[in-house]
């Protein structure tokens, strides 16, 4: 649609410059008829006498007037065309000019004559979509940098906690049991912790250095909501968090069955995270036509509409202190949007009255591939 209303602008230019151009000659020749009309009223009020200098002169000029004005006519022609052409070029370079600033574009907007406002629009709004992708792209960079620092960090603490424990149980071999029992119970807590750390790395690498590529295969939603939700019993209830599933039964769809695991454990994992302890989780599912509904619902403090906005952006965490329970990369839900969207669907996030729901949309797939 664009590609029409620019053709149809520059059109329209092209046209201006035409008109700009014909009027000019038509003013041209209007100003020598005038001027040739005026000077024979002049003269043939004059009397003239066959003796007279001026008056063989005046009919020269007036024998040769026809091929004088042609000759202006043509003079005029060619500076005119001159001209047009020197602005219609002029045109095409303030818009390449404009355009090639686009590659580093500056916060002053792009600027270009009257004639071509509606291109200048089209150039600065695409110019303000380069500057946010731009800033986005250097906050996330920022944001993935000071995470990477703050892993570095981190690392060091589990580490000299095994480490050190580890040097105990060697030096000092004759430690009552309870004592062992408790040293080996610290240093195998601190090397998961070490573990998970190490697995921030790897999934930031992931994100970066991966393609994703989707492997369908028809699969049973239901049957994996079902899987993932009795999986996560043991770890909600540390937390004393406990299931209310409304999952339809019997839904199919096609789909990458990894991938979508992936988004709900990140999904569930996130609702455990920030749950209040002793609250439930509202799981639902269910099929409408050939789009499939699943939300999920947690009971914790609210998030604000500014954080709301970002939650899917990559490396962006809700918390900013690392803390052990909440801790992670900041990647879940943005690896979880981008395989959303990689089937087809959307997720959107709403929170309020201390409730925080994802919901999810799906396609099942499925008459595309019975068709």
């Amino acid at each position: 649609m664009n590609k029409y209303r620019n053709r149809g602008e520059l059109n329209e230019i092209s046209r201006r410059v035409f008109y700009r151009y014909m009027l000019s000659l038509l003013g041209v020749l209007l100003v020598l008829t005038g001027g040739y009309v005026l000077a024979e009223f002049v003269c043939a009020g004059v009397t003239w006498y066959g003796d007279s200098y001026l008056y063989w002169m005046l009919k020269s000029i007036q024998a040769l007037a026809p091929f004088i004005m042609l000759l202006v006519m043509l003079g005029f022609s060619i500076l005119f065309t001159r001209r047009a052409i020197r602005r219609a070029v002029g045109y095409l370079n303030e818009v390449v000019d404009a355009a090639k600033s686009l590659s580093a574009p500056a916060e002053r907007p792009i600027e270009l004559p009257p004639e071509l406002v509606n291109v200048q629009n089209e150039l600065n709004l695409a110019r303000e979509q380069s500057l946010r992708n731009a800033r986005a792209a250097r906050e996330a960079e920022q944001r993935k940098n000071d995470l990477v620092v703050y892993l570095a960090h981190d690392l060091k603490t589990p580490l000299t906690s095994v480490i050190g424990y580890l040097t105990l149980l060697q030096e000092e071999p004759q430690i009552s049991e309870r004592m062992r029992a408790r040293y080996t119970g610290v240093a195998l807590e601190k090397a998961e912790r070490l573990e998970e750390l190490i697995n921030e790395f790897f999934e930031i690498t992931r994100f970066n250095l991966t393609t994703m590529n989707l492997e369908l295969e028809r699969t049973s939603l239901s049957r994996m909501l079902e899987q993932i939700a009795y999986e996560f019993q043991p770890i909600m209830a540390e937390k004393g968090l406990s299931w209310e599933l409304a999952i339809q039964p019997q839904v199919e769809l096609l789909c990458d069955p990894d991938k979508l695991e992936r988004v709900f454990d990140n999904l569930i994992r996130n609702g455990v995270n920030y749950s209040y302890p002793g609250s439930r989780l509202l799981l639902t599912m269910k099929q409408t036509g050939d789009e499939v509904m699943i939300s999920l619902k947690n009971h914790g403090k609210t998030i604000s509409g500014d954080k709301l906005e970002r939650i899917f952006e990559q490396f962006f965490r809700l918390d900013s202190a690392r803390q052990s329970a909440t801790g992670g990369s900041g990647l879940g839900l943005a690896i979880a949007k981008e395989i959303v969207e990689g089937h087809g669907g959307r997720i959107e996030a709403q929170s309020a009255d201390e409730t925080i729901e994802f919901t999810l949309w799906l396609p099942t797939g499925l008459s595309k591939q019975e068709g």
